[in-house]
């Protein structure tokens, strides 16, 4: 089986893995296309993702769609051939977070592609991959593998705008229009946020942005942007950049939220914290998701505008230019590896 494997900073290779098949209350699935993610490209670029770090060669990919391949012994599920998503998140169902309804921050969550715990959690970047069960699902009639390759990060973004609390009539500033960044103006579009402005460094970006329901954008580098006018009442910071976070901080009024999606750089980062106390502002947290997994592949069966997010599809052979592609953010958004004829 072959699968794309990072073995440290700028090592990364297509090479042959063993696949055991799946056992009971498992699932395996033929996968069909891979979605690259900025934490992909983070392991590949630093060898580490915020504070994770690399410590054994890892299979990379959480955003996995394809075909049910085989059952397990005694395993429940759909039939092999079914197209599937596949919940990247196996929770342990017991902590505090999990019991609380809050399993997306379970401490021990095993991440497909996730250099969290050691030994690592092999990614879905692979011919065959063998899940848990219960993280299978089965498409929505109608919803194409194509479409569906975006159901994972359409939940981080679901996820943050849940955290923003309620959108509906307000403006609402994103900063950074990657993939996450416009798939979050997609989400608040469809919560009924009356103003969605999204700011990047580059224009390709923003005129994705544009395509699936930004409102207005803004140059990051030019400040007399007339997008930039006024206060918001909300911002979601989707960049990563501290100076997308200092933005946030910076345009929101008085009392209002922002939100955290991006993950900045490891350690220690400046903050504009008596910003933040004299105008009572609420900083929160965006990490992952849970249940909004199901609804983002209700909303993409129901034809919510994302398609302009995909730019490019790479086979898994040219995984390497697939990677390359996708760092190239003037033309790129969200890379896709097809691993269908691998």
């Amino acid at each position: 089986m072959h699968a794309c494997v990072v073995h440290g900073a700028g090592d990364l290779r297509v090479e042959e893995r063993p696949y055991d098949g799946p056992g009971a209350g498992e699932i395996a699935v033929a996968v069909a296309l891979g979605g690259i993610c900025g934490s992909d490209l983070h392991y590949y670029q630093q060898g580490r993702v915020g504070d994770f770090a690399l410590r054994e060669p890892m299979v990379l990919g959480h955003e996995v769609v394809g075909r049910v391949a085989a059952l397990g012994p005694g395993t429940d599920g759909p039939p092999p051939g079914t197209p599937v998503a596949v919940h990247p998140a196996t929770p342990c169902g017991s902590c505090a977070e999990c019991t609380g309804g809050r399993r997306n921050i379970c401490a021990r969550t095993r991440y497909l592609g996730s250099a969290a715990h050691s030994p690592h959690v092999q990614g879905g970047f692979a011919e065959t991959i063998t899940v848990p069960a219960e993280q299978i699902r089965a498409l929505p009639p109608g919803l194409d593998l194509r479409r569906a390759v975006l159901a994972e990060p359409l939940s981080v973004a679901l996820h943050a705008v849940n955290r923003a609390g309620e959108v509906r009539g307000r403006r609402v500033l994103v900063t950074g229009a990657g993939p996450i960044g416009c798939l979050v103006v997609a989400a608040l579009r469809h919560r009924g946020a009356a103003e969605v402005v999204v700011s990047d460094l580059f224009d390709e970006p923003l005129r994705i942005a544009t395509a699936v329901g930004a409102t207005a954008t803004a140059r990051a580098d030019r400040p007399e942007d007339p997008a930039w006018a006024g206060d918001f009442d909300l911002a979601i910071e989707a960049s990563g950049a501290p100076a997308g976070l200092r933005t946030c901080v910076e345009r929101v009024h008085r009392g209002g939220v922002v939100v955290l999606l991006g993950l900045l750089p490891p350690g220690e980062i400046g903050l504009l914290g008596n910003v933040a106390v004299t105008r009572e502002l609420e900083l929160r947290g965006a990490f992952r998701f849970d249940t909004e997994f199901d609804e983002a592949l209700a909303l993409l069966a129901e034809g919510l505008p994302v398609d302009p997010v995909v730019t490019h599809t790479f086979p898994l052979a040219d995984s390497v230019t697939a990677f390359a592609t996708a760092q190239d953010r003037r033309a790129a958004s969200k890379v896709l590896l097809d691993l269908s004829g691998s």
